[in-house]
């Protein structure tokens, strides 16, 4: 009778085993899916945005196009690189991430390129290298490593061990981003760590009045220099200034609209021709609106929804705390950027001068987001029900 129950038992595992397996197997097909076809549509649309900017500097219409292509095919090797690594070892180097971090960004204001006003980039000769997206990975990896081992130990409900790992991780960084000044890069560090904080065990009432603190920092920092009131104020009321401080949302508008239900075509927009600032970079869904239309942009949306949903399924199939909470801040991070994006060019938020994930034009962000990809993918092939 033992025997049989202990064969019952063992097939029973086994079964569960298997399926957990087929579960764990389509969550992986499923993520490189949508970020394959994000990549698709992105290249895409960068060649159709930047040929324009391209050939106002005297380079190939297909320059930009061409690099993103290749930071594309590098990414994809970053990915899948990084989907094979154990994500167990960034919690051992979540300290040295973070400090890498930190003095990235510290050298940016040292030795940082000036643009728009802005110190963003540190100049690598063959990649204009932004710190800042690393800085994104390394806030997220060094709170999840921390809350880990707070709430393993049952500190995490106590105020100063919930309150004081977020404020040393997060505070130093987003110090450091405003001062190139960046309020954008800076709202979305702290989405990701938004993210590990909901996805930790603290107590509800901790998490509420951090996030509230947080909301009123937020929104001392949106209206504390000049250019940003203008945006809020913009945001507010488009019409007010429509060639001034409101000139790119309103193109942004205009753009969109003019794409209609189905778009004027692949490599068919008019906006690319100067209408449009930044075409190929932060306002690069414009240009998807223009071309493919409200279906195009619907498509779009939904494929960052369904990347939301499969990095929710990842955190909570983990296999561990820190998983569970790294696959959280990971995936608040790129569905954050890629929501104000797409809310700040369709008039939703405030400019913010975001990229759009996976799909803008950039060499050093899309690296980042390419990796934290295969993080997500690595913890999904270890996912277990229930854990």
């Amino acid at each position: 009778m033992t025997t049989v129950a202990s064969i019952v038992k063992a097939r029973a595992a086994s079964r569960a085993q298997a399926e957990n397996q087929e579960v764990n197997a389509r969550t992986r097909i499923f993520l490189k899916a949508v970020v394959g076809i994000l990549l698709v549509i992105g290249l895409g649309a960068t060649i159709s945005a930047s040929s324009v900017v391209a050939a106002s500097e005297g380079r190939n219409f297909a320059h930009y196009g061409a690099r993103q292509m290749v930071f594309a095919l590098v990414g994809v090797v970053v990915m899948a690189v990084a989907a094979r690594v154990d994500y167990s070892w960034y919690r051992r180097l979540a300290g040295p991430i973070l400090a890498v971090s930190l003095a990235g960004l510290v050298a940016t204001l040292a030795v940082g390129v000036v643009r728009g006003g802005a110190r963003r980039w540190i100049d690598l000769g063959f990649l204009e290298f932004q710190p800042s997206e690393v800085a994104k990975f390394g806030v997220v990896v060094a709170l999840a490593a921390v809350f880990a081992r707070k709430e393993a130990s049952g500190l995490i409900h106590q105020p100063g061990h919930f309150v004081v790992p977020v404020v040393a991780i997060l505070g130093p960084v987003a110090l450091l981003v405003m001062a190139q000044p960046d309020l954008g890069t800076t709202l979305v560090i702290a989405t990701g760590a938004l993210g590990v904080v909901i996805a930790s065990r603290a107590r509800p009432s901790h998490v509420l009045g951090l996030l509230t603190l947080g909301a009123i920092l937020a929104a001392l920092a949106s209206v504390v220099a000049g250019y940003r009131i203008d945006r809020v104020r913009a945001w507010l009321d488009p019409a007010a200034d429509a060639s001034g401080i409101s000139y790119h949302l309103n193109q942004s508008l205009a753009a969109l609209g003019s794409g209609g239900a189905l778009g004027v075509g692949i490599g068919e927009s008019r906006f690319r021709w100067s209408y449009l600032p930044n075409a190929h970079t932060d306002f690069i869904f414009s240009i998807i609106g223009e071309e493919l239309g409200l279906a195009g942009t619907m498509f779009v949306v939904g494929l960052f929804a369904a990347f939301t949903v499969l990095g929710i399924v990842v955190a909570r199939r983990a296999p561990d705390r820190f998983g569970a909470l790294l696959a959280a801040g990971i995936t608040s991070w790129l569905s954050l950027q890629a929501f104000v994006n797409i809310g700040g060019v369709t008039g939703l938020l405030p400019i913010t001068g975001m990229t759009l994930p996976f799909v803008s034009y950039g060499g050093s962000s899309l690296l980042v987001v390419m990796g934290a990809t295969g993080i997500l993918l690595n913890i999904a092939g270890r996912g277990a029900p229930n854990s």
